[in-house]
């Protein structure tokens, strides 16, 4: 995957939601030069659904914006990307978490329901395979060798399945529910298509149940984000992965030079072009956007390397010169 920004748009020309931002700027909404935050006391709502992987990051733009705007509610619910996807697409949030690009169906939803949004690469994530603290055997898998265990009817239940050389020890599998942008990403990169998975595994779109399986099953392996595993490294053991050219492990360094492979991928959020007719959401925005290094290192994430800030700078940039 490309990992870089991008802007996306169900319908409406760029120049008009550009001018929506403005004019919402002009209400109250932050200056570039100010890190996104007027002066201007702001109030109202800004609700937030989608992502378990991208809500920790969400919720620490929140936590950082509340001190700007104090009056301003930021609510930030995990139904997935998938599920999430469904509640924006017919105007139920004001803004989308996502760990994955909208699908064209999702778009196809939005554009029936008059939703214009915007697409933002906000930080990255190296997807991280996890096991017990227990699991003294296993120090690195392959892509081949994780295909194995995950792919459509597979029947591999005991470690030793996956290695001789590991010990007859049974195999617990947990991971991210199907609604999850983490399930579609891991299915697609280690399995080669978006969905196809066993499903003989305990799947939750709770990132938080796949940490105490895995922690509480000496045989057990999971998948999520690397924040989750960073939150959680005194309970889980954190595997290398060989995408081909030896093993890897994941970390800022190796997500963004892209060697950690073939799991590193980049996490989005979505505005809505009505939502940000309100200033107080195209204020959060703007400062989630011009503030996203302190916000992805507060919250354990993989900042965007020096290439992807300059494309989202440009983009938000981009999208004020084209109202002038």
């Amino acid at each position: 995957m490309n990992i870089s920004t991008t802007l996306r748009r169900a319908k409406a020309p760029l120049a008009l939601t550009a001018a929506v931002m403005l004019a919402a700027s002009a209400c109250g909404g932050g200056d570039a030069g100010s890190g996104g935050s007027s002066g201007d006391e702001l109030s109202g709502t800004v609700k937030i659904d989608g992502s378990s992987t991208v809500a920790p990051l969400t919720s620490a733009a929140s936590e950082f914006y509340a001190e700007e705007q104090p009056k301003v509610r930021v609510t930030v619910a995990t139904s997935g990307t998938g599920g999430g996807f469904k509640k924006f697409c017919v105007g139920e949030t004001d803004v989308s978490n996502a760990s994955r690009p909208i699908k064209d169906e999702e778009i196809k939803t939005c554009e029936e329901n008059s939703i214009d949004y915007e697409q933002f690469s906000v930080a990255n994530d190296g997807l991280s395979v996890v096991v017990s603290k227990d699991n003294d055997w296993a120090e690195c898998l392959s892509v081949e060798q994780l295909k194995k265990i995950w792919e459509p009817g597979s029947k591999v239940n005991n470690w030793n399945q996956v290695d001789p050389k590991f010990p007859n020890e049974p195999l617990k599998l947990f991971g991210a529910g199907t609604d999850s942008g983490t399930f579609d990403y891991f299915t697609e990169a280690i399995n080669g298509e978006e969905g196809a998975s066993r499903t003989d595994y305990s799947g939750s779109e709770d990132d938080n149940v796949t940490v105490t399986g895995v922690s509480g099953t000496k045989g057990g392996m999971g998948y999520f984000g690397f924040s989750y595993f960073e939150e959680n490294a005194d309970k889980l053991k954190l595997l290398q992965i060989d995408g081909g050219d030896g093993c890897v492990t994941p970390s800022v360094e190796t997500v963004q030079d892209g060697t950690y492979k073939p799991l590193g991928r980049q996490l989005f959020i979505y505005p809505s072009a009505k939502a940000l007719q309100r200033p107080e959401v195209v204020d959060f925005v703007e400062y989630y956007v011009e503030n996203n290094k302190k916000i992805a290192e507060d919250s354990k994430f993989i900042p965007l390397n020096a290439e992807q800030e300059k494309e989202l700078e440009a983009a938000l940039a981009k999208l004020k010169e084209a109202a002038k």
